[in-house]
C-alpha cells in the first residue's frame, strides 16, 4: 500500500524568476513569476514545479537533477545554458543559467519535448542505489527494477508528469541540501517517519503548510497532510 502521493517538484534558485523563464519553454509549461520572487510552472491551472527563491548559490552537483527530451541544443544554449560533457555518453550534460546540472535527450522533431525522468545520486554502490529505490518504491506503491548497468529505476507512478526516477550510484557524500526535491501528500504522516522518512520541520513550524521530511539517505522532501 502506498504511503505517498506524487504532488510536484520543487527548485530552489538563485534568481527564481530568471529560472522560470529559462525552464519553462524547455519544459513546455507556462512560467509564472510571483510577486514575492518565487515562481512557478504551470500546467493549465496545476503547478508542475515550484520555483523557490533561496540566498545561497549553487556550491555542488546536483544530486537530484531534471533530464529532459529536447529536437536541438541551440535553443537551450541560446537561453544561458553551458555544455558540460557532449562526448562521453549518449545524452549531453549541460547546466542551467542558475549553475544547475542537468541532462539533454536529443530527440527526433516528431517527439514531444519535455520532462524525460529525474536522475538522483546516491553515495555507495549500486545495491546502496537500489535500496533507496526500492525505499522510494514501497512509498509510492510501485516496483523498483535494477538495470544491469548498475542503477535502478522506479516508474509508473500515479500523476508525475516523467516516465521514472532513476537511481545512480556515486562515490561522492551528499553535503549540502538537494535544490530539487519532490513534494508529496500523505494520510498518515506516522507511518511514513516509521518507514524510515525523518520529520525535520514539522507543518506550522513559523507557518509553514507542509512537512520537511528527509529519506533515509538524508534527501528532503516536503510532505503535505490533510488540513
Amino acid at each position: 500500500m502506498a504511503l505517498v502521493a506524487y504532488k510536484d517538484l520543487c527548485m530552489d534558485a538563485s534568481d527564481a524568476h530568471a529560472q522560470t523563464r529559462f525552464w519553462a519553454p524547455l519544459l513546455g509549461w507556462d512560467p509564472h513569476p510571483h510577486d514575492d520572487g518565487d515562481g512557478c510552472l504551470r500546467a493549465g491551472e496545476a503547478v508542475e514545479v515550484w520555483v523557490n527563491q533561496v540566498p545561497e548559490p549553487v556550491t555542488a552537483k546536483n544530486r537530484v537533477h531534471l533530464d529532459i527530451n529536447a529536437h536541438s541544443l541551440d535553443p537551450i544554449i541560446a537561453a544561458g545554458a553551458t555544455v558540460v560533457d557532449a562526448e562521453s555518453f549518449s545524452w549531453t550534460t549541460m547546466r542551467d543559467p542558475d549553475g544547475q546540472d542537468f541532462c539533454v535527450f536529443i530527440r527526433p522533431a516528431a517527439h514531444p519535448i519535455g520532462l524525460y525522468e529525474i536522475g538522483w545520486d546516491v553515495t555507495g554502490d549500486a545495491d546502496a542505489a537500489h535500496e533507496l529505490a526500492a525505499w522510494w518504491a514501497a512509498a509510492f506503491g510501485v516496483e523498483a527494477v535494477r538495470d544491469d548497468e548498475g542503477f535502478s529505476y522506479i516508474e509508473g507512478i500515479t500523476g508525475a508528469p516523467f516516465e521514472s526516477i532513476d537511481f545512480a550510484p556515486v562515490p561522492e557524500p551528499k553535503t549540502t541540501k538537494n535544490r530539487i526535491h519532490l513534494d508529496v501528500t500523505t494520510d498518515d504522516l506516522d507511518a511514513l517517519i516509521a518507514a524510515g522518512a525523518v520529520l525535520q520541520r514539522p507543518k506550522g513550524d513559523d507557518g509553514i503548510g507542509w512537512n520537511v521530511m528527509t529519506d533515509p539517505a538524508g534527501n528532503e522532501f516536503c510532505a503535505f497532510t490533510p488540513v
